[in-house]
């Protein structure tokens, strides 16, 4: 998957075609997702790699998108060079939560308190600014009376807000109106759920039900986990796993969820970018579906993601919604910068991968133009159709090295949003890295 060129603005267009992951140009995780307006926003923490082994965030930038699928990145929001309370050398900027109320956005992030102040160890902090892009401005000192990390804030429709967090468990209060200070006593929200570590959670409302949900380490790494209650403090009632343990190992995942235009979207991470090294992650999204008693259906990772994607922009098939299996490579372009993206090798004849959901428009195209590369050259069928509605166009490569792009005629191409195959009909094998239409 190659990556455009970045716009020369303040706002840069990133992963203009991107699937999962969702950002390709940096590492990004913890993503909180949030619809101010016509946009998603995505708050996410930042991984940077600081020749350590461990953890290492300096910072936040703040991502936002109309169709899910070209996603703008809004630059550094905060620093933790410009929070007064934090001890920098930590580099501990770990997973926030923005909300908006009358007018005015809340930025809470966790960090470690410098020792010149009484805010020695976990945090939390707030900043603020005048639109959800930021630049957010904190305030000179953490919250009061909070002791943890992974905040999160959920306004309920009375306009009440509650503060969770995480640390020795998971906590909840209600916030003042300022939404700086708390307004309750911490109440332990966990002590009913099952043993084992928990971070990360997250409280949403859905036809009056109260989801809980949090990263739980069952086995050995995170797995996804919720509990439903009656009221934003509970009690809250342990329901299980709505996504499992990532087959990878990496140890962490963090999540939020958002509802957008009647479909509910489930935000999460992985180390795809970093294969080898889980503590650099790249933020995801999948569709989540409930079931007629309100309980949350297993969401399976995918690499296609979420949001159609234009016809006539680069369709990048490595991120494959369906495959047949046998003959399908997937591979980075290029091992020594993972942030190019993938192809996938088609080394099977008859090896197949779909890509479900993409946007023809109301004029058909005439031509599909391939990005490939194979030595022993090959055939390559493109496919084109969804309801008993197809076409398709046979491209005839020839043996030759290097990447290349060719073109062939398509015809009678059904409009509207279709599904596109890309299969191998011959032997020999074929690197495939995007498919476009014009």
């Amino acid at each position: 998957m190659t990556r455009p060129l970045l716009a020369l603005s303040l706002l840069c267009a990133v992963g203009a075609a991107a699937q999962n992951p969702l950002i390709t140009d940096q590492f990004t995780a913890d993503p909180t997702a949030r619809v101010f307006g016509d946009r998603v926003y995505v708050y996410p923490s930042h991984d940077v790699n600081c020749g350590t082994d461990w953890f290492c965030m300096k910072d936040y930038h703040a991502f936002s998108s109309e169709d899910l699928v070209t996603w703008t990145d809004h630059g550094e929001i905060l620093h933790q060079d410009d929070v007064p309370w934090v001890d920098a050398s930590q580099n501990a900027m770990w997973a926030p939560d923005a909300v908006e109320k009358d007018g005015r956005y809340y930025f809470y992030f966790p960090a470690i308190g410098d020792s010149t102040t009484d805010a020695r160890g976990r945090r939390i902090g707030v900043a603020t600014a005048s639109a959800p892009g930021g630049p957010f401005t904190p305030e000179p000192m953490p919250m009061e009376g909070v002791g943890g990390i992974d905040p999160n804030v959920l306004i309920d429709d009375d306009g009440q807000a509650y503060l969770y967090w995480s640390g020795r468990g998971l906590s909840g209060a209600r916030l003042s109106d300022d939404m700086m200070s708390l307004a309750s006593e911490p109440v332990r929200l966990d002590a009913s759920f099952p043993e084992g570590f928990k971070e990360g959670p997250f409280v949403f409302k859905r036809d009056g039900t109260y989801y809980f949900t949090f990263p739980h380490v069952i086995h050995e790494t995170e797995a996804l986990a919720y509990a439903t209650g009656p009221s934003p403090l509970g009690p809250f009632t342990y329901r299980g796993v709505f996504m499992e343990e990532h087959a990878s190992g990496c140890w962490t995942n963090h999540h939020s969820f958002v509802e957008r235009d009647g479909q509910w979207l489930l935000f999460y991470h992985h180390n795809d970018l970093s294969p080898d090294f889980d503590k650099n992650r790249s933020i995801r999204a999948d569709s989540v579906f409930f079931n007629p008693n309100g309980t949350i259906q297993k969401v399976t990772p995918t690499h296609r993601g979420v949001g159609l994607v234009d016809a006539r922009e680069p369709i990048q098939v490595d991120r494959y919604s369906h495959t047949s299996g046998a003959g399908v490579n997937v591979s980075f372009l290029d091992p020594d910068d993972p942030h190019e993206g993938w192809s996938v090798a088609l080394a099977q004849n008859g090896a197949w991968v779909q890509f479900d959901a993409v946007d023809v428009g109301a004029a058909p195209p005439a031509s599909v133009r391939l990005r490939v590369r194979s030595e022993s050259g090959g055939t390559v069928k493109v496919r084109v159709g969804r309801d008993g509605a197809y076409t398709t166009a046979d491209i005839e490569l020839d043996a030759g090295d290097g990447w290349r792009t060719v073109e062939a005629p398509i015809e009678n191409v059904p409009t509207g949003v279709r599904d596109v195959w890309v299969s191998l009909r011959s032997d020999g094998m074929v690197e495939v890295d995007w498919v476009r239409f014009e």
